[in-house]
């Protein structure tokens, strides 16, 4: 059973994730890593990426991030190149990785962007993580030391939260610790049928 995990940005999936780590029997895929990692490894990646991008995406052999996001995250079109060169591997990798921990009770896929590159249509339920949107980028802020313009910009790149929402099986509002690992702790008993 692949469970998708997603949530705009700053609604804290990866605090959520780690909660949902301490359980056993569960394999977690972070595609946001497992994209990263690939970017650097595949031969088919990089030779994609170098034709669509020019050669100063990569230096010394590594992924130039600030050059390439500098390109795509004010440019839809451009960020539409970018994700058409990595989902297909990265969607390859993921079978995979199902494949391999077919014996766990669930995978857990965290994606951000699960609806919007169409991933959810091989997910058995999905889990979005909300939080007020003034909470969201004061997170980001934080996190990343973006500005307000940059986070917000990032934000109009993904699905609005109600559009998620109202496509999901579970939600978790991630306000306190103590409530997010309670709603986690319900979830994961529906999904193994255990009785909280």
């Amino acid at each position: 059973m692949v469970i998708g995990l997603t949530g705009g940005i700053g609604s804290g999936k990866s605090t959520v994730v780690n909660m949902f780590s301490e359980f056993k029997n569960i394999a977690i895929y972070i595609a946001d890593d497992e994209a990263k990692k690939l970017m650097n490894t595949s031969t088919q990646i990089k030779t994609q990426l170098i034709a669509e991008f020019g050669e100063q995406v990569y230096l010394n052999n590594e992924l130039n991030r600030p050059y390439l996001a500098s390109i795509v995250f004010n440019n839809k079109e451009r960020l539409a190149t970018l994700n058409a060169i990595v989902h297909p591997i990265v969607k390859e990798h993921l079978q995979d990785f199902i494949k391999e921990n077919s014996s766990k009770d669930y995978i857990l896929y965290e994606n951000a962007i699960l609806f919007e590159n169409g991933s959810n249509s091989f997910c058995d339920k999905i889990i979005t993580v909300t939080a007020p949107k003034d909470v969201k980028i004061n997170r980001v802020i934080k996190r990343d030391n973006a500005t307000i313009k940059d986070v917000k910009n990032r934000m109009k790149n993904q699905w609005n939260e109600a559009k998620k929402t109202l496509q999901s099986n579970y939600l978790i509002e991630n306000l306190t610790l103590t409530k997010t690992r309670e709603q986690v702790l319900k979830i994961h008993n529906s999904l193994t049928k255990k009785l909280c």
